[in-house]
């Protein structure tokens, strides 16, 4: 579905720089190429060789997902290739942040499915395309998938994304913050990247429960809760350091328009 809102002039050099990044994602479509001859050779192994070495087609199997996942290619809907891995083995896996895989003209929405029920938030992709695009690229490769909201503070916020469970996990690269002087942390529902100081941004978000003015400036917000207010106040306070049974995010989807 087409976006209805207009973007301001002042986005201009942001959608530029967006149009570039999506002219160097063409030119990733070769070694796409690679990644189809890859699997090419796998069914002609399979052909010859009807009951092949299981050894050899797992080699040839981890051989497809890494180099699709290191070409930067868009997953096939329906695959979450980082699902499949134990989750504190994902902490550090990619070594830079991730192609430009969404439409801006688009609209975007993920909806965390929790043990504690769905949450569905709204993201900002005009605003902060590059977060958003981070998010939606380690979404669908399921890196989020079976993870802890690992820090939940009452009158604060919730915080969750990190693969190791301490608070000082991520994906294995860091981008820069995305401001965006229209947003603030004025209300509750809010989602926003944490990181460890400027141009810090990796996997970790949190979600706000309540207004947080002095994150202003410090943290991209990149979301906002529509849907699930009742399974954010649901979540179970804890601190990375404390033995308290926290709340998994059992997958995140997302949804395009």
């Amino acid at each position: 579905m087409a976006k209805n809102r207009q973007k301001p002039p002042a986005r201009a050099k942001r959608q530029a720089a967006l149009a570039q990044e999506k002219a160097q994602r063409n030119k990733r479509m070769a070694i796409v190429g690679g990644v189809v001859a890859i699997i090419v050779i796998a069914v002609v192994v399979w052909q010859l060789w009807p009951q092949p070495d299981a050894e050899v087609v797992a080699t040839v199997s981890e051989a497809i997902v890494s180099e699709a996942i290191e070409s930067g290619a868009a997953v096939v809907e329906g695959e979450r290739p980082l699902a499949a891995i134990p989750v504190a083995e994902r902490n550090n896996y990619f070594n830079t942040p991730p192609p430009m895989i969404i439409d801006t003209g688009k609209d975007y929405e993920a909806v965390f499915q929790t043990d504690q029920g769905e949450m569905r938030i709204r993201l900002f992709d005009d605003e902060a395309p590059l977060t958003v695009n981070n998010f939606v690229f380690l979404a669908n490769q399921g890196f989020y998938d079976g993870t802890m909201f690992h820090r939940v503070l009452q009158d604060f916020m919730a915080q969750g994304g990190d693969p190791s469970g301490t608070g000082a996990g991520g994906p294995g690269y860091q981008f820069a913050d995305e401001f965006d002087t229209d947003f603030s942390f004025d209300r509750r529902g809010l989602l926003a990247m944490a990181n460890a100081g400027p141009g810090t941004n990796g996997s970790q978000f949190f979600i706000t429960f309540v207004p947080t003015p002095w994150l202003d400036g410090l943290h991209t917000i990149f979301g906002e809760l529509i849907e699930g207010d009742d399974v954010l106040a649901a979540l179970t306070l804890r601190d990375p350091g404390s033995a308290t049974p926290s709340d998994t995010i059992i997958r995140i989807d997302i949804v395009e328009k």
